[in-house]
């Protein structure tokens, strides 16, 4: 089975921590160039793939491999390669009018920032280039190129501690290492694909089922047929990235004519991004890790093809496209899954969001916010109902009587769970006074 070790390193010294960016930014140098190689001949040919593969890769390996070590950048070009054949991949599918599994057109895949504005630090490292000591005082060593090694009258092999204890311990194989700059929390991540026996016990019970609904004002609604419920609220993360959008947008507005991007609005894109991809991540670990312990093995995900356009208004497709990036959230939460051995399915969840669970029917229904009415008498959340009526459909077991929901908001760092006294929330002072529980190792933010 293929399982994931996502876990916080920490540099041993503040040489280390500089030859560490060095590495990683030569790693994201390496991908740009490479990028930008295969993104010129593909628009020259008028999106041809066979000229992609035709761009100089030998010489630019050659140009990197003294700082990153030989394998390490051959390691960043096949990993560009991999984005590419799944780039082309997904534009056929699109392409396709038989087949309905991509609705928005793709694009190649993009850059990892430029030296002005600061490139975002970002490397792979062949699974044979690394080693990874548990234990009490766990340690990750990795291989640099001889360029770094003189630069730094250096052994060449760096030493890195791990914060935490790994999800996955015993596993017979691993895979090559991506490691990165989390910005948000200033905080190095390595991400240990590995391979574990069959017979590893996945999760606890492992027979329960849990569905979720995508929603635009609450992020997700999650039901379970453990009987508990989840609803993580988005309104505050929305506000805060419509004001940053609006922001941007008023910038643009004063640029001279022929200008379309500043240094500041550049930064402000990636300020908003790594907000909603700081929150997106955060919300798949804290539902999983609650997932994982009822024993639920499998997330039912409402696909959002064709329900947007028929039934949601025009500000709330705003919302979910600009904002949630459906695709991007469906693939971090797989991705998160595998780490605890959930399998995630996309499922259709037409007229879930209309559907009474009391007597059934859909066209008599009203939504005003979160409420959802029924004339049989019903009146419930909708969102939660929805989550309700979508796990129902989409598995044959018995869902148990619902627990009271439980309910989390955002605050900049961790989603906590609030009251349903609805009294004001505490206020953060000092973030490092704050006592924040939860394994590093495994990922938690």
């Amino acid at each position: 089975m293929k399982r994931t070790n996502t876990f916080a390193v920490r540099p041993l010294s503040d040489t280390g921590e500089q030859l560490l960016r060095d590495l990683l930014d030569a790693s994201a140098a390496l991908w740009n160039e490479v990028n930008y190689e295969r993104l010129m001949r593909y628009n020259d040919e008028d999106g041809f793939e066979g000229e992609v593969w035709d761009a100089d890769t030998g010489r630019l390996e050659g140009k990197y491999k003294g700082v990153l070590g030989a394998s390490t950048a051959q390691q960043v070009i096949r990993k560009n390669s991999e984005a590419w054949r799944g780039f082309f991949d997904t534009k056929n599918k699109y392409d396709d009018e038989s087949n309905t599994s991509v609705t928005e057109h793709p694009e190649p895949p993009g850059f990892r920032g430029n030296e002005d504005d600061g490139r975002q630090l970002k490397g792979v490292i062949r699974n044979t280039s690394y080693t990874v000591e548990w234990g009490e005082r766990s340690r990750l060593e990795i291989l640099v190129g001889s360029e770094l090694k003189d630069r730094y009258n250096h052994t060449g092999r760096l030493r890195l501690e791990i914060a935490g204890d790994p999800t996955w311990p015993d596993y017979e194989k691993q895979g090559r290492l991506d490691l990165w700059y989390d910005e948000t929390d200033s905080t190095f991540r390595a991400s240990q694909p590995v391979t574990v026996s069959d017979d590893a016990r996945d999760t606890p019970l492992a027979d329960e089922k849990a569905a979720l609904d995508i929603g635009a004002n609450n992020l997700v609604a999650c039901t379970t047929t453990t009987g508990e419920q989840y609803l993580y609220e988005g309104r505050e993360l929305f506000q805060r990235f419509r004001d940053t959008t609006r922001e941007i947008a008023r910038l643009q507005s004063k640029l001279r004519e022929g200008r379309y991007s500043s240094k500041r609005i550049r930064r402000l894109y990636r300020k908003r991004t790594r907000r909603r991809d700081h929150a997106q991540e955060a919300l798949c670990r804290d539902l999983l890790d609650r997932l994982y312990a009822e024993g639920v093995d499998t997330v039912y995900v409402g696909g959002l093809t064709g329900v947007l356009d028929t039934h949601w208004s025009v500000e709330t497709n705003a919302k979910t496209h600009n904002f949630w990036a459906f695709n991007q959230f469906t693939d971090r939460l797989v991705c998160t899954a595998e780490e605890y051995g959930i399998s995630v399915e996309v499922r259709s969840e037409a007229w879930t969001s209309q559907e009474c669970p009391q007597c059934g029917g859909t066209d008599r229904t009203t939504r005003h916010q979160d409420t959802l009415t029924c004339p049989c008498g019903f009146e419930g959340h909708a969102d939660l109902t929805a989550s309700e009526t979508f796990l129902r459909r989409h598995t044959e077991q018995a869902t148990r009587p619902m627990a009271r929901p439980v309910r989390f908001e955002w605050d900049s760092h961790d989603w906590l769970e609030v009251s349903h006294s609805h009294r004001p929330k505490e206020q953060r002072t000092d973030p490092s006074t704050v006592h924040r529980d939860g394994n590093v190792a495994s990922g938690e933010s």
